[in-house]
């Protein structure tokens, strides 16, 4: 990438048009990107890009008035996968408009420069600040699109696709439902290119939660690994809703699934390709691939109910995550069906005591609400957008993919911990 964009700012070993045309790009996964523009052909330019057969998984949203223009965006919204930012100004002025930025965007936001000055040393402080690429305007399609693929195909670029896993402590506890919700939120409120793996092949009920019933699934990948490529598994998402796709279990019982230790380790590399957020709905049982997935998960959360089979079950998951994963941040877990009549309950504070963490949500018990979207095929945003649980669901969403907290979300259970996270 450095040699790349050292070419671009030094005019005499800049390619040809033609040459630049025989090239080969590789396409860009499926990620969001976000641009600000202060002339009319770049914008323009970035439209055509956006056209381009190798952007054709990409989500490009265009808005004029540059940096300025993107500090004001993101004071109260998540970032996206990609900012592309075009400054007029000289070195300095763009150095103290991307400092400001830099406040308000979330870990794991690529920035592309698009600017007018020839200027090495620019460059140098744009890297040192983060910035993935510096383009020298005026800039034609193929320009955006060789500096937007490039940040994904690079020797050293690191996978789009981040994983969460949602399981429960115990069978019966409502993390399914749990995983599906947060999913459908990382897709319809922060935007973000999602994709639900069941990994209960014998009874998984996401294709029942997002009336689904596809032909093909994770079985067809899992039980043909010399397939899997990205287009092979593009080939068995089942498309649930702007941004959100499902890789769905057979859920059949006409074969055994003993599965070997790394049996959807082929099938996840494949996803972390070309997708930005992976929710896996991991079945509530032990054995070698369920330790193996969840170990290597980015971000694992568990579903508990408020009794004491639940809250030591929770305990041995999270020492033994906690224990094989010591460089990775500690699980997080929640509460669900709090509240239920006549029901004797461990509280949330004897939880955080021998887990020694908080929870990071207490899910009320609304049957009539939960069990209305079960049956409808719905999920709980789809039947209530303003209901204080879908507000949970998209604070959880936020916080499992590391996203900036929006005002809408100020002043709720998640804040202080949202607040914690964006310190560190």
């Amino acid at each position: 990438m450095i040699k790349s964009s050292l070419q671009a700012i030094l005019p005499e070993s800049t390619p040809t048009e033609p040459a630049a045309r025989d090239e080969h790009i590789a396409p860009a996964p499926r990620v969001s990107i976000q641009a600000f523009c202060e002339t009319v052909e770049t914008a323009a330019a970035v439209q055509s890009a956006s056209e381009d057969r190798r952007l054709g998984k990409v989500h490009v949203k265009i808005q004029m008035g540059g940096i300025v223009a993107a500090i004001e965006a993101y004071r109260s919204a998540p970032t996206p996968n990609v900012i592309v930012l075009e400054s007029e100004a000289q070195g300095d002025s763009i150095l103290t408009g991307l400092d400001t930025l830099a406040e308000f965007c979330d870990a794991g936001t690529r920035v592309i420069v698009i600017g007018r000055a020839n200027d090495v040393t620019l460059y140098r402080e744009l890297v040192r600040r983060g910035v993935s690429d510096y383009v020298i305007s005026p800039v034609g399609p193929l320009d955006v699109v060789r500096s937007v693929c490039g940040l994904f195909s690079a020797p050293d670029a690191k996978p789009v696709g981040r994983i969460v896993a949602v399981v429960g402590a115990k069978g019966g506890v409502g993390a399914s439902t749990i995983a599906h919700n947060i999913a459908w939120s990382m897709a319809r409120d922060l935007t973000l290119d999602s994709v639900v793996t069941d990994l209960d092949l014998a009874f998984g009920t996401a294709g029942l939660n997002y009336n689904q019933d596809p032909p093909q699934g994770i079985a067809d990948a899992v039980f043909s690994p010399e397939r899997i490529d990205t287009a092979f598994i593009d080939r068995l998402l089942s498309k649930c809703a702007d941004h959100l796709s499902l890789l769905a279990a057979p859920a059949t019982l006409e074969r055994a699934y003993d599965l070997g230790i790394d049996a959807f380790d082929g099938t996840l590399d494949a996803l972390r390709t070309t997708m930005p957020c992976i929710v896996l709905d991991v079945p509530h049982q032990w054995n070698g691939w369920t330790q193996h997935t969840l170990i290597h998960a980015d971000d694992i959360l568990i579903v508990a109910t408020p009794d004491l089979a639940n809250l030591r079950n929770a305990k041995n998951l999270f020492d033994h995550l906690r224990a094989v994963r010591v460089n990775d941040r500690r699980p997080f877990y929640c509460l669900n069906q709090v509240g239920i009549p006549k029901r004797p309950e461990i509280k949330p504070a004897d939880f955080a005591k021998a887990l020694e963490d908080q929870p990071v949500a207490a899910i009320p018990f609304e049957p009539q609400l939960f069990g209305t979207a079960a049956n409808n095929g719905q999920m709980i945003a789809e039947l209530s957008s303003g209901h204080r649980t879908a507000e949970t669901f998209r604070q959880l969403a936020q916080l499992l993919t590391g996203r900036a907290e929006t005002k809408k979300a100020r002043g709720s259970l998640l804040t202080p911990l949202l607040s914690k996270l964006k310190k560190k």
